[in-house]
């Protein structure tokens, strides 16, 4: 208990949304208020003018996508934010995934135009199954979009929440005028081009004061009236324990790249969003102000700086305070390891840090020993649980084009896929290497980070497989047969557990139904 003081001045969110939504804008927006960065760089229909401080490979800075979580902490009006921008592109979502176990709360941005999008589905399907709170940010209300009312409807309807307008927009597109503060009873008032300041706000704690129809018009006065009474009416009150539970998001309107509308989200998201929570592990709950230290590894990515053959492993600190120098006993591979160089991030910069504290989001140097869902402790054996590896679905077969450079590849390949953006396996009783990924653009970024990064030039080749899946059985001996039978479609992932490669539905579920004694898994929980 005696790190409550520090615990209680954390909050670990992730943004995450729907690739072009105004995610990464929004995120600087926050480091800008916080006064991590001065300038904001722009991200623009793939055309980057100054690069988005998060985005940091360089394949990203050449395509205008996020395809990386990045982690930044900043502080804001005496809290220590860590903010996990996630990438948008749906060939990412298992990244997203992971960071989603490592964070207490989300800001989830939706496009006002676009409205809800494919992959803003699924990820709130991580995320209701989590019972994570969210809140939500309507963003680009300056261009021309759909209806307030029909957006939150189609926001509720689609992706199963029940939300509560925090702040309500006056007009959209070209007539924006604004937000008024349900909260706050406050207006602000929108100027194209500007940026919103403090001069912007208007105190108007009775809506019928005249006052309010000189600023923005007899009509649109009128028409705010009564959307405040009806939401009013409809509403009500937030009920702040129902938002902690999963139950309720507050919803925020404004335009990311004015600036417009994002005070007003972190304001709130200070006062209300929950400090760092308990978590499950294979022994035990394990709770946040705890005096011994945990934490577990979530992400790993390799080459941070590219001048510098770096690896650095992502590390969420869950319980007690985390010092530099101190040895820490990791679980799985039963040793005592310490870190003499521990970073904080603002994305691509690191600062070398003495503590850390339940909430944060350390990085650690590592030299090959970590893998995604490590747990570090002070002695005790538990892993924390839930961190996910799913089952790809499109396959290819990696080609060495310069034999010279096949110990660069092998690294490459362990390296990267270490990082958790796809799956290496090698065909049973050979040596064939084969990449999984969930989408197309991971086989993109791998071959040219391994010609980038390692200077290995490869040939990906299509593959017919639909699916891979663990496979396991009580019985060895069928196992062994299955084995022999298939051997064609048999594979070993990178720690040597089984798998089956599925060409398509239809073998998948007549293997299923032929072979009882043997369970096909479609996740692998990292540690079993």
């Amino acid at each position: 208990m005696k790190y409550n003081n520090e615990i209680n001045r954390r909050k670990t969110f992730a943004i995450i949304s729907h690739p072009d939504a105004g995610k990464t804008t929004l995120t600087e927006k926050f480091l800008l208020f916080g006064g991590a960065i001065q300038t904001a760089g722009a991200v623009k229909s793939n055309k980057i003018k100054k690069h988005a401080t998060s985005d940091f490979m360089e394949i990203e800075r050449q395509r205008g996508i996020s395809v990386a979580t990045s982690v930044m902490t900043f502080e804001y009006k005496d809290h220590l934010i860590n903010l996990l921008d996630t990438p948008g592109h749906k060939d990412f979502a298992e990244d997203t995934f992971r960071t989603l176990t490592a964070v207490d709360s989300v800001v989830l941005v939706v496009d006002s135009v676009n409205g809800v999008e494919e992959q803003t589905r699924r990820l709130m399907e991580v995320i209701a199954m989590r019972k994570t709170p969210v809140m939500v940010f309507i963003n680009k209300m300056d261009r021309d979009g759909k209806n307030r009312f029909d957006l939150l409807e189609e926001i509720e309807k689609e992706l199963k929440i029940q939300l509560h307008p925090t702040t309500f927009p006056i007009n959209s597109g070209k007539d924006f005028k604004g937000v008024y503060n349900l909260a706050e009873k406050n207006l602000v008032l929108f100027t194209a081009g500007t940026k919103a300041t403090e001069d912007d706000q208007l105190r108007i704690s009775d809506l019928s004061d005249p006052v309010l129809d000189a600023k923005i018009g007899k009509k649109d006065a009128d028409v705010l009236r009564e959307d405040v009474e009806l939401i009013d009416g409809v509403y009500g009150d937030l009920n702040v324990d129902e938002y902690l539970a999963g139950n309720i998001a507050p919803v925020f309107f404004g335009s990311a790249v004015n600036n417009f509308g994002v005070k007003e989200l972190l304001d709130r998201f200070i006062e209300i969003a929950p400090t760092p929570r308990s978590r499950e592990t294979t022994q035990r709950q394990v709770d946040p102000t705890e005096d011994k230290f945990s934490g577990f590894i979530f992400k790993i990515h390799a080459n941070l700086d590219p001048k510098h053959r770096d690896r650095i492993a992502f590390l969420r600190v869950c319980s007690g305070k985390f010092v530099r120098n101190t040895y820490y006993h990791h679980v799985r591979l039963d040793k005592d390891v310490r870190f003499s160089n521990p970073y904080s991030f603002l994305a691509r910069q690191k600062d070398v840090i003495e503590e850390a504290y339940s909430g944060d989001v350390v990085g650690l140097f590592d030299t090959g020993n970590f893998k995604i869902g490590d747990t570090l402790t002070e002695g005790e054996n538990f892993y924390y649980t839930g961190i996910p590896s799913f089952s790809p679905e499109i396959f290819k077969e990696v080609v060495n084009k310069d034999p010279m450079k096949t110990k660069q590849l092998e690294k490459g390949l362990l390296q990267l896929t270490d990082e958790g953006v796809a799956q290496m396996f090698t065909q049973f009783g050979g040596n064939k290497k084969i990449i999984g990924c969930v989408g197309e653009l991971q086989f993109e970024v791998i071959q040219y980070r391994l010609l980038q990064e390692y200077g290995a030039s490869v040939q990906m080749n299509s593959l017919p497989f639909y699916k891979a899946c663990w496979i396991t059985s009580k019985d060895p001996k069928k196992l062994e047969d299955f084995i022999k039978y298939k051997q064609a479609n048999i594979a070993e992932d990178k720690d040597g557990h089984l798998v089956y490669l599925a060409q398509s539905e239809w073998f998948l579920n007549t293997e299923r139904t032929n072979n009882p004694d043997i369970e096909f898994h479609f996740t692998s929980e990292i540690h079993k």
